[in-house]
């Protein structure tokens, strides 16, 4: 369940800093009774009240998306888990219903972006209307930019995944609040679609942008971008034995080309499971095909430390 002292969107509050500064009062209290200490500012050199109106919301939604990705990794990691770790969560499923308490705080965290998602946007549409649109869009990029846009984090994304791996349908209704996740996997596109109250429809590519395929054995770099592990390690240049955490941190994103995104890739597991439970014989040859160029490269890579090692270069 969700703390109760969880971050969330302070709607109230944040409005509370778009209400009138001392310059419009002192304006408009002489030339009109009706406009009283509610005025919304509709002054354009507020400079200072918009770097706080700014500032307060960064803040909310940073902590938010923090809170949301820790308790998705959580959920996941236990759902995910092997080893010993699997044996004992297997064996107090015997007791105790793990998997319904895992599925019902999924479905709480859905709720819990969701909402926050929406009050974000009525906040920004508030601002919008009473001072300058262009902070609100400059804004909303440098959200995406700095990867705090509550409803682009890639572990929503394997939440919808791990939803669809457990009712086994290409869709899954969570309830009114939650909406709906559902997947299509097709040869030429490959998307997952999450719908969400107040007419907000996600769609998330599952096509690697390097190989054009369903993504295999998927990786998020650190700016959200998914790709095949293979190929964003042929993109940074390293071996897939050695793994994407030893690419230079002046490796870039294929897409976005942002660098330092190698640091902390987030595997994502339950992406991996949905497509190899729906597209099996395709999973198969990219496994196959998988390590054979690992088991190449591991030859190649030791053949040359055994050359130079010898002193023949």
């Amino acid at each position: 369940m969700l703390n109760k002292k969880c971050a969330h969107i302070e709607y109230s509050r944040l409005k509370e800093v778009l209400k009138s500064c001392r310059r419009c009062k002192q304006l408009h209290t002489s030339s009109d009774s009706d406009i009283n200490e509610h005025h919304l500012c509709r002054c354009q050199s507020c400079s200072l009240r918009d770097e706080k109106f700014f500032s307060e919301l960064k803040k909310e939604a940073s902590d938010i998306v923090g809170y949301f990705n820790s308790r998705v990794r959580h959920i996941l990691h236990l759902h995910t888990a092997t080893g010993m770790k699997g044996y004992v969560w297997r064996l107090r499923q015997c007791f105790k219903n793990n998997r319904q308490a895992l599925e019902q705080e999924g479905k709480i965290l859905i709720e819990y972006i969701a909402i926050n998602a929406i009050a974000m946007r009525k906040i920004l549409k508030k601002y919008d209307k009473v001072r300058n649109p262009v902070n609100g869009e400059n804004f909303k990029s440098r959200m995406l930019a700095e990867h705090i846009e509550l409803l682009h984090s890639p572990w929503l994304i394997e939440l919808g995944a791990f939803y669809l791996n457990l009712s086994g349908l290409d869709g899954c209704d969570l309830d009114v609040i939650c909406g709906h996740f559902s997947c299509d996997l097709n040869m030429a596109e490959a998307v997952m679609t999450l719908r969400l109250p107040d007419s907000i429809k996600l769609e998330y590519n599952l096509n690697c942008a390097i190989c054009l395929d369903f993504v295999f054995n998927p990786y998020a770099l650190g700016c959200g971008h998914i790709f095949c592990k293979s190929c964003a390690c042929s993109a940074a240049s390293v071996m897939i034995f050695e793994g994407l955490k030893s690419a230079s941190s002046e490796s870039k994103c294929p897409i976005c080309r942002e660098v330092g995104v190698y640091s902390k890739p987030m595997h994502m597991l339950e992406l991996d499971l949905l497509i190899k439970k729906r597209c099996k014989n395709y999973w198969k040859e990219r496994l196959y095909e998988e390590r054979c160029d690992t088991l190449h490269q591991s030859k190649v890579y030791w053949n040359i430390r055994y050359t130079y090692s010898s002193g023949l270069m």
